[in-house]
């Protein structure tokens, strides 16, 4: 597997080199506009035969400068699975695994040790389960060394409890209950900013079926929920039989009013799952929807980050429908990103990041941050399982990549 790294690593940076060797150094307006990438690397953050390791985007990523710290679900390699999610879901367990230098290396930790104790729908610990309870003191959200994990209890209708850190994520306090703002549960995901000491918002995924934002002005003692962002899909299955859903934000806050949140986006026949946008400009109290920054089908949940001159990446993955195509190279997944210069108005053509490397349609859910240089950090789970000669195993893969 780990040849399979080294073989993929930069295909489309060299191509590039050799192109504008042949042009003679002579670059055209409109590719310079594409916003080129300087630099892109794969590393693997977590892999071992016979397991099943996936989600980011169902745990956590954070960082402290240097340090970074990523919440995934490792779980058996089930066998008799063909397609699919090809895991024994009774094993499923949260791990975490930290990088002290910047992604060179990475040290993985048993996360119910760490004091991540209730039961979750990706961490099926048994008898060991605490019950979540109360919070009775204030969170300090402005810690240096703060971070915050949001677990679902079930993938339709919660309940949904959190833990938090004042160490970086080497012991949490928690599991402590969250309450239940809507009728249909909460099913949320981690996806929050900090606004003051005692102040913090989150986006929460609500049943499986709409999106809406809460906040807290105590400390996490207690929630309000602010508003519904996009349409409300919660009993689509039984209004109409078909699985529609509008969940799994990825947010950043913009400026003290404005905050833009991208949803991945599931409606109508045929199964095809995009990403939509939404921008407020009132703090969360409404929200007014832009235009679609990814159209086609991707079926994954997007990453949105914010560099330090401003810039929006949204990052993402396509899942192929493998069985639609008869090569390795054009079946592959695919690792992408797009930019915007205007606050999710508008957003650039798309980057490729990775491809043509035997990924079948079991990868993705990124989670990303940005490192102080403006270095963009993506975890995501993969694998090479369409080349015969790979491990077909499922992984946690990190990209690192300068926009």
């Amino acid at each position: 597997m780990m040849n399979s790294i080294k073989k993929y690593l930069y295909p489309r940076l060299c191509l590039l080199v050799v192109f504008l060797f042949m042009l003679g150094g002579y670059v055209h307006k409109e590719v310079l506009d594409e916003e080129p990438s300087t630099r892109i690397e794969h590393e693997v953050a977590y892999f071992e035969e016979g397991k099943f390791a996936a989600w980011p985007a169902n745990g956590g990523m954070w960082i402290w400068g240097n340090e970074i710290l990523v919440c995934f679900t490792v779980a058996d390699h089930d066998y008799n699975v063909n397609s699919g999610h090809t895991y024994d879901v009774s094993t499923s367990r949260n791990m975490l695994a930290r990088s002290l230098d910047s992604v060179e290396t990475w040290n993985i930790e048993d996360a119910y040790e760490q004091g991540i104790t209730g039961k979750a729908m990706d961490h099926q610990i048994g008898s060991r389960a605490l019950k979540p309870k109360e919070l009775e003191n204030p969170i300090d959200f402005q810690n240096p060394n703060f971070a915050l994990l949001f677990q679902r209890e079930t993938n339709r209708n919660g309940p949904t409890h959190f833990y938090y850190t004042y160490d970086r994520g080497k012991s949490w306090f928690g599991p402590y209950t969250f309450p239940n703002l809507d009728p249909a549960g909460i099913t949320n995901r981690t996806d929050y900013f900090v606004d003051s000491k005692n102040e913090l918002s989150t986006m929460l995924s609500i049943g499986h079926g709409r999106t809406a934002i809460a906040r807290t002005d105590d400390g996490g003692l207690s929630w309000d929920l602010i508003s519904y962002v996009g349409p409300d899909f919660t009993k689509s299955e039984e209004i109409s039989g078909r699985n529609d859903y509008s969940l799994m934000p990825s947010t950043v806050r913009l400026s003290n009013s404005k905050i833009l949140t991208t949803i991945r986006h599931r409606e109508g026949d045929g199964g095809k799952v995009w990403i939509t946008s939404y921008l407020s400009g009132d703090n969360g109290l409404s929200w007014t929807k832009l235009e679609d920054p990814v159209k086609k089908h991707v079926n994954s949940p997007p990453a949105l980050v914010k560099l330090p001159d401003g810039r929006l990446v949204l990052i993402y993955i396509e899942r192929k429908r493998n069985w639609e195509v008869d090569s390795i190279e054009s079946s592959s997944s695919v690792l992408a990103a797009k930019i915007s210069n205007d606050e999710g108005h508008t957003w650039g053509k798309e980057i490729i990041l990775r491809e043509n490397d035997g990924a079948n349609s079991d990868v993705g859910y990124p989670k990303a941050v940005v490192k102080p240089d403006g270095e963009v950090v993506i975890a995501y789970y993969w694998n090479h399982s369409l080349d015969e000669n790979e491990d077909p195993y499922r992984y946690i893969a990190i990209t690192s990549w300068t926009p």
